[in-house]
């Protein structure tokens, strides 16, 4: 491998303009950058978590060739994780001949804010959602506001309002579109395969270009905090006020960034985003793209990446239990060695994962369910969108000729310190028919796999209850039950 060139300064543009940055923290945020030091203060701190969306702004950047902008959460972002992107806030926007922009003025002619703080947040993501979709059905709209909260307003006037846009102005004649060419050709010049390298002793941040200089950095600097997505590390900044320096940003590494499937094996790459790894998924594996939907909002889903929801190693990641109960399998690097291993023997216990210094997440492989076989995912929040699990539950199910179960795997997150399997409860029905009476028997066995405990989400015995539920709730469906397992609210409208 050539030995990697190395810059000191992050390379961006913002609205307008290319930025040049070297004087950046490893920790700062592209909302304090925005509002403090350039004054664009469009973009509001709401909750400072990712949750509330009054921070929305968009980032263009390039994917395979092709410009691609998204909202995100500009309270969790970092700008250490923006060389190559495209910054765009509202105060970007704009309409033919000075007007407001189509976004802005359905917002206003269908009387879509009150107080204004949420506002500049909703507009970005209809403006996300206009450019991809412009004329989205309800359903699409409802999914891109996921992850944006209105305090006054309600939002019956706000998806009115997002319904109308394209009555206001075209998609082809936005500013976004009309300069998209301009744009990538700025990007793809900034993209120099150059090592970004800024800040001095601890204090620094590290932008490797490519998958390679990234195994090279890590084995170099084995403490450093990795950071893809930022939904969670955003958090420990934000709420925790923890020093995570030194930094690794990879979420713009393109060699890390793959999916693809061959021979019924999906393999996705540490730095796949929920959004991008969603269309293959919800095509091969349907219960993982509903899971996916409810996992934040549309900005979370842009930024987290399914690797490193897998590396953090959290008791209640919503990906581990259904990866698990489909025996999925996880790549890990350490410079130029790779090891690939069982998922589930991956996480050790609270907060300790089988990773060596310097080794990281490299991809995960995930079998497609066999035909005849059953899956399915349950997950259990005090809010159905975009909330932190209680408990959630997996189950792979094959069934032999005679009815009985041949093979089972049932994993659950929110019930241990870990992603864990109910091996006691699989061997209760393993060879047995798969019958209710059996389900019933094989319940008790729940007490010799979980001990879960009671916080702030659910009690444990409300757990074991919800765990045992979810069981008998496969059960039904797996059955040919005529209840109504799950109705959606375009469904009972």
């Amino acid at each position: 491998m050539a030995k990697v060139k190395v810059r000191s300064e992050l390379r961006f543009l913002l609205n307008g303009e290319a930025v040049s940055l070297a004087d950046v923290g490893p920790d700062e945020t592209l909302l304090d950058y925005l509002r403090l030091r350039r004054s664009l203060r469009g973009t509001k701190e709401g909750c400072a978590e990712g949750d509330c969306g009054a921070c929305t702004v968009l980032v263009g950047k390039l994917a395979e060739g092709k410009l691609v902008y998204e909202s995100v959460n500009a309270c969790i972002r970092f700008v250490g994780s923006l060389d190559g992107c495209h910054v765009v806030t509202v105060e970007h926007l704009r309409g033919e001949g000075g007007r407001l922009h189509p976004v802005q003025q359905a917002m206003v002619d269908f009387d879509g804010s009150q107080c204004g703080f949420c506002t500049p947040g909703f507009v970005m993501s209809l403006y996300a959602l206009w450019m991809r979709v412009p004329d989205p059905s309800v359903a699409a709209i409802e999914k891109a506001l996921q992850g944006n909260l209105c305090r006054c307003t309600g939002y019956e006037a706000i998806v009115r309002a997002a319904r109308a846009i394209s009555t206001y102005g075209q998609v082809a004649k936005d500013p976004l579109a009309a300069e998209r060419k301009s744009v990538a050709k700025a990007l793809a010049e900034m993209r120099d395969g150059s090592r970004v390298e800024i800040g001095e002793d601890k204090r620094r941040l590290i932008v490797p270009a490519s998958a390679d200089d990234f195994a090279k950095v890590l084995e170099k600097e084995p403490a450093a905090t990795v950071v893809a997505g930022s939904t969670d590390v955003g958090l420990w900044v934000t709420k925790q006020m923890r020093d995570i320096s030194p930094v690794v940003f990879i979420g713009g590494i393109e060699d890390l960034q793959t999916v693809s499937e061959e021979k019924g094996v999906i393999t996705i790459g540490a730095g796949v985003t929920y959004s991008e790894a969603f269309t293959l998924l919800a095509k091969r594996i349907p219960a993982l793209g509903r899971l996916i939907d409810r996992i934040g909002g549309e900005q979370v889903r842009n930024m987290g990446t399914i690797g490193g929801n897998i590396a953090n190693g959290s008791p209640i990641g919503d990906t581990p239990p259904p990866l698990i109960a489909l025996g999925a399998t996880l790549t890990l690097r350490r410079g130029k060695k790779r090891r690939t291993i069982p998922l589930e023997s991956f996480f050790i216990a609270y907060g300790k994962q089988d990773r060596k210094p310097g080794e990281f997440v490299e991809a995960v492989h995930i079998p497609v369910p066999a035909k005849g076989t059953h899956f399915a995912i349950h997950k259990i929040s005090k809010r159905r969108e975009e909330d932190i699990t209680a408990t959630l539950g997996a189950f792979h199910l094959t069934l032999a000729k005679d009815g009985s179960v041949k093979a089972i795997r049932i994993a659950y997150g929110g019930m241990a310190a870990t992603p864990k399997r109910a091996v006691a409860v699989e061997a209760a029905l393993l060879g047995k028919p798969w019958t209710e009476a059996n389900i019933e028997a094989a319940l008790p066995a729940y007490d010799q796999d979980f001990t879960p405990l009671t916080d702030m989400r659910a009690t444990a015995a409300y757990r074991s209850l919800v765990a045992k539920n979810l069981l008998m709730r496969f059960y039904l469906e797996t059955t040919g039950t005529k209840a109504p397992i799950t109705v959606s609210r375009q469904e009972a409208a």
